[in-house]
């Protein structure tokens, strides 16, 4: 499989790894294959399906401005992010990767096509650059989840892989892998990184990604106030989480109050990527609370003697299970609704969590099974377009059942009924059957029962 840990899980901005990363790459990387640019007369975006119909909410526009002024989702400063583009439109024009600029004027050059697929992914946009001699160049990207994006017609383009010593693309090559080596899921994930990598690198790129994750539920922990978008949410886990542990220890506490506290994690990291926060991807940003919530869980609750090793195992088989999610099936909401998001970053938590304890292989693949099992069919329908409601709760819910899958496969000897083989094929026709409004374009199930209803009482 060419792909790397470091493909699953991508340092960016909030609120979407494919209504925002995607875009924002796109963009930039657009004007950096048609470069030079000092001749450029004007740029035009445009953008298609689910990419249009939930684009604001998701602030797809604010990404593509990004991308075409050179903004990288790993280094743009979220802070900065609304003066930056409140300048450039006051001022109609934009400086293309900060440096030639263009005139600039949204309905013009930021165009939504409301009523309009492209033909090979619901999260389309086309770019085009015309230069001042009238000569013009466009490209159709597609924004497929998690931060991955594609040309039109890339697929088809053969790519030289790299050779691992443990290729695989389903889950029983990798099961037969270890049978024949005697390997660890995590240790033969290393020796696949290892190809590109040294030893030394990927453990700092792990290290970084977890420092990243923690940060992110500090702060959220530790941030009150309302979400942006117009639904006047509020930001609940800093409060939750004071109320915690003002009563920890209290007559009133319940045996629970563990896993209480991985939802509050989950939704502190949720609540930061819808207020367009730093999140890593996991595997993607609508469904980035889950991992992080149930790392910190094992990190602190469950002791380790070696938490630095296991943390790394953790990620390594996490990642393990996001890359056959995505080559098998999807991640993106826009394809196959909230399972392909909240049910695989579910499994991806139970599997890490299984290695980071030192299950076996077959535990392992028993917890990742029945993480997304019990996620089959969730729809993606955000009310108003936003990463709020129901994705933040869907996250910490998410990650209690991670924890109970890991537990459950635990408990047994890592024999089990339907292989997650067979449910991440279940996932990927489950997807292919459900009608398009429930697949990130706020065109039905909840986000249209709730603004109904609101208007009725209006």
């Amino acid at each position: 499989m060419d792909m790397s840990v470091f493909d699953l899980f991508k340092i960016g901005v909030g609120p979407s790894s494919s209504h925002t990363v995607g875009p924002m790459v796109a963009a930039r990387r657009f004007l950096l294959d048609n470069a030079p640019l000092d001749d450029v007369a004007e740029v035009k975006a445009e953008l298609y399906g689910s990419l249009a119909l939930t684009g604001i909410g998701h602030a797809t526009d604010k990404a593509v401005l990004l991308g075409l002024i050179g903004e990288t989702p790993q280094d743009v400063v979220p802070t900065r992010v609304d003066a930056q583009l409140a300048e450039a439109e006051a001022a109609g024009q934009l400086a293309l990767l900060g440096q030639h600029v263009v005139p600039f004027k949204r309905g013009t050059h930021l165009v939504f096509h409301m009523a309009e697929s492209l033909p090979e992914h619901p999260n389309g946009m086309r770019f085009t650059l015309t230069r001042k001699d009238g000569a013009s160049v466009s490209k159709v990207y597609y924004s497929v989840g998690g931060g991955f994006i594609r040309e039109e017609g890339e697929e088809a383009v053969a790519v030289a892989s790299v050779v691992v010593p443990y290729p695989f693309g389903t889950m029983d090559e990798l099961l037969a892998h270890g049978v024949r080596s005697g390997l660890t899921i995590p240790q033969m994930l290393r020796a696949n990184e290892c190809v590109r990598i040294s030893d030394d690198v990927l453990n700092a790129g792990l290290d970084k990604i977890w420092h990243v994750m923690r940060d992110c539920i500090a702060h959220g922990l530790d941030t009150p106030g309302q979400l942006p978008g117009g639904l006047n949410v509020k930001r609940r886990a800093a409060s939750l989480w004071k109320q915690a542990q003002d009563s920890a220890g209290s007559p009133n506490s319940l045996p629970h109050d563990a896993m209480h506290q991985v939802s509050l994690y989950a939704m502190a990291v949720n609540e930061e990527n819808a207020a367009g926060g730093r999140v890593v991807t996991a595997p993607t940003n609508g469904a980035a609370g889950i991992i992080p919530a149930v790392l910190r869980y094992y990190a602190e609750d469950c002791k380790p003697s070696d938490p630095v090793t296991g943390v790394r195992n953790f990620l390594l088989t996490a990642a393990a299970i996001g890359m056959l999610c995505k080559r098998n099936a999807s991640i993106s909401g826009a394809e196959i609704g909230c399972q392909g998001e909240v049910g695989v970053a579910c499994a991806m938590a139970a599997a890490g969590l299984v290695a980071a304890l030192g299950g076996s292989n077959g535990q392992i693949e028993n917890a990742a099974e029945i993480g997304i099992e019990h996620h089959l069919g969730m729809t993606c329908d955000p009310i108003g377009g936003l990463v709020q409601i129901p994705c933040i709760e869907r996250n910490g819910m998410g990650a209690v059942k991670a924890i109970t899958a890991a537990s459950l496969a635990l408990k047994g000897d890592g024999t089990h009924f339907v292989s997650l083989d067979e449910v991440i094929e279940t996932m990927r026709q489950t997807g292919a059957d459900m009608q398009a409004k429930y697949k990130e374009t706020s065109l039905g199930g909840l986000a249209i029962h709730v603004i109904t209803v609101n208007h009725a009482a209006c």
